[in-house]
């Protein structure tokens, strides 16, 4: 029962999954979407991260990816992810799952206010009862600011979206001491708590055809993940229905995080280096706060300081003595219109709602 402890799974499927013998393997993305049916049906919500817009645009285009220059590849890509949705829609739609595409840059991930947009947008998805396909950007995307492989994006999302578990469907079944494909005494590794010199030095690049990336890229993704509190689990894929197959086999290699999804957001929060202004509360606020309630605007006496939706702020009592840190729903200006009013008042006073309350409880940290 790996997979049926978690809440929400972030499934990360790599290019040369998608392609068998030079043609587009319906077949295993059918057989993934009664895996994926099976876990919706268990109220696991999935999110999955794909690659493959570049591989299927070229087979639908007949061309090689090879020698491709940057525009070449990023108007291939374009061609390519419409196939490359539509083959998702066709078998999940079998399965009565509505899908919802969310394309992604580096710097949506980086940008804390992009970062809340998307986990938002990701938010919604579920509630209308969706599974998002996720995958890079490579539109807008170059170079230099580009993940160039989905490993590290499939790890931020599971960030982002503070998952329980990233499942990486590669074309190994893990990590080993060495290369298994060139050393025949490889040893197989099946838990990793700390991503030692010798984990990073076992880990061997190998590109396909038409993948790009690598174990060094699924190590980087793994620290990414285990910082945050989520764990990986990295498993052979190319498997019909490789998600049952990881529950009956439990051949793979589980990258346990030393801290849970909790407290790896707390730290985070506590070391922002910098908080952008404060919120000062009223007694009734600090009293709610304490009990383990968010903050609400109703609490709120003033603000000071200019931030944006997504910036840490300082929380302050009447006299200016800070009793927490929070990651703020709305910007300065919004919370200087509807502070002191009732929740269910915001979208009166500006035109729209994001949230009922400014400070989640899940997005502050008191200090005694």
């Amino acid at each position: 029962m790996i997979l049926n402890k978690s809440n929400r799974i972030v499934i990360k499927i790599g290019s040369s999954l998608l392609i068998k013998k030079n043609k587009i393997n319906t077949t295993w993305v059918n057989k993934l979407s009664e895996d994926i049916s099976k876990l919706s049906k268990n109220k696991i919500e999935i999110i999955i991260v794909t690659s493959g817009a570049i591989a299927i645009g070229c087979k639908y285009l007949k061309i090689s990816r090879k020698n491709l220059k940057l525009k070449e590849y990023q108007a291939v890509s374009a061609i390519g992810q419409i196939e490359l949705i539509n083959l998702f829609k066709k078998f999940l739609s079998k399965k009565k799952i509505k899908i919802g595409q969310i394309l992604l840059t580096l710097e949506d991930t980086e940008n804390r206010r992009r970062a809340l947009n998307a986990k938002d947008t990701i938010e919604n998805i579920f509630k209308l009862k969706g599974v998002p396909i996720v995958n890079e950007n490579d539109t807008t995307a170059t170079n230099e600011i580009r993940y160039g492989d989905n490993d590290r994006l499939a790890a931020r999302v599971a960030q982002i979206t503070s998952s329980d578990t990233l499942v990486m469907l590669s074309d190994i079944d893990g990590l080993y001491t060495k290369d298994p494909k060139k050393f025949k005494n490889a040893e197989h590794i099946t838990e990793v708590r700390t991503i030692t010199d010798k984990i990073i030095q076992s880990a061997s690049k190998s590109i396909t055809d038409y993948g790009s990336g690598g174990m060094i890229t699924k190590i980087e993704a793994a620290k990414i993940c285990m910082a945050s509190g989520c764990r990986m689990i990295l498993t052979k894929g190319s498997v019909n229905n490789p998600l049952s197959n990881l529950e009956k086999e439990k051949f793979c290699t589980v990258f346990i995080p030393n801290t849970n999804r909790y407290n790896a957001k707390k730290k985070w929060i506590l070391n922002s280096i910098k908080n952008k202004g404060s919120i000062i509360v009223d007694d009734g606020a600090i009293n709610a706060l304490t009990e383990g309630k968010s903050l609400l605007p109703v609490g709120i006496i003033e603000v000071n300081g200019k931030f944006d939706r997504g910036d840490t702020v300082s929380i302050l009592n009447k006299l200016s003595n800070k009793i927490g840190i929070g990651v703020t729903s709305y910007s300065s200006d919004e919370i200087s219109k509807i502070k002191g009013i009732k929740s269910d008042n915001i979208k009166e006073r500006l035109g729209y709602i994001s949230r009922g309350e400014v400070i989640h409880i899940d997005n502050m940290v008191l200090i005694k």
